[in-house]
């Protein structure tokens, strides 16, 4: 630990929270951190009260502005730029996983993987969730072909993409209210087809993630700094009502001061009017003579 170092034990501000704070979303924004280990060292950084337990937290993370080498990607990931084009991969790329099935049971494909062209799976007494938020696109259109029998599947999407739903249902449904969305220029096509027999298969439009997160640190971050102007607002009304209500204190002294002094100017004009001779004024001190009886 360096001079400039704080010691470990020393009681951590707000401030100092906020700073490991920003350091970990620079992190999840540069894929460092998965969302999971995120949360949890958020948690940590707003937990911790000394700087000892602070300095674990962002020991493995470069400091904010340094410069890293840059490491060799050695799984197809999407792009840091995020654009869809970067996200269908093509080729012949088959797809991370192609079928699932869960009879009494559940299943879940999510996070960063790739969605093949036709997608099977099956949800019997049991409940499956396909989750292509984070996910790569082997071709611009892929199908999911879901078969729910008294059970059900989701499928959830990123904005953007295009949404066609074919399903049929028998005492059963699919939900079609994403279809219709326009999609974004260059976003994939997903088309929902099978068969819910008693059963449901939904569709849903959520943000990813780390979208998400952001747009939660965002809200967060715009009421911290609403509350602190308020905060700001109400100490400066404070203020200047005390001011106000000194210089009125001092006003008010100022016009008691003044009266007097008029009252007494006052009497003393009155008292020469009435008695120029000053008969009735203060009596000077005479020694007495000893025919004074």
């Amino acid at each position: 630990m360096t001079d400039d170092a704080p010691a470990p034990d020393l009681r951590a501000s707000d401030a100092d929270r906020e700073r490991v704070a920003e350091v970990l979303r620079d992190a999840l924004a540069e894929g460092r951190l998965d969302m999971e280990e995120f949360q949890e060292r958020l948690d940590a950084t707003y937990q911790a009260r000394t700087y000892g337990e602070l300095a674990p937290i962002t020991r493995d993370l470069p400091a904010p502005g340094a410069t890293v080498a840059p490491a060799v990607s050695m799984t197809k990931d999407p792009a840091a730029g995020g654009g869809w084009a970067d996200r269908i991969v093509g080729g012949d790329d088959s797809g991370t996983s192609t079928w699932a099935v869960a009879v009494m049971s559940g299943f879940q494909r999510k996070g960063r993987w790739t969605a093949p062209r036709r997608f099977n799976c099956l949800a019997f007494w049991g409940g499956g969730e396909i989750d292509l938020r984070e996910a790569n696109f082997a071709d611009r259109e892929i199908v999911v072909n879901a078969v729910a029998i008294m059970g059900g599947i989701d499928v959830i999407v990123p904005p953007g993409v295009e949404v066609v739903v074919r399903g049929v249902g028998i005492m059963g449904g699919f939900d079609h209210r994403e279809e219709g969305v326009p999609a974004e220029p260059g976003a994939p096509r997903v088309i929902v087809t099978g068969l819910a027999f008693w059963g449901g298969v939904g569709v849903q439009r959520k943000l990813p993630r780390a979208e998400r997160e952001r747009l939660r640190e965002e809200r967060r971050r715009e009421k911290q700094a609403l509350k602190e102007e308020r905060r700001r607002e109400h100490l400066e009304l404070k203020e200047e009502q005390r001011r106000e209500h000194l210089d009125s204190a001092e006003r008010h002294r100022r016009e008691h001061l003044d009266s007097a002094e008029r009252h007494r100017r006052e009497l003393e004009e009155s008292r020469r009017l009435h008695d120029p001779l000053n008969l009735h004024g203060p009596r000077r001190q005479h020694e007495r003579r000893p025919e004074d009886g």
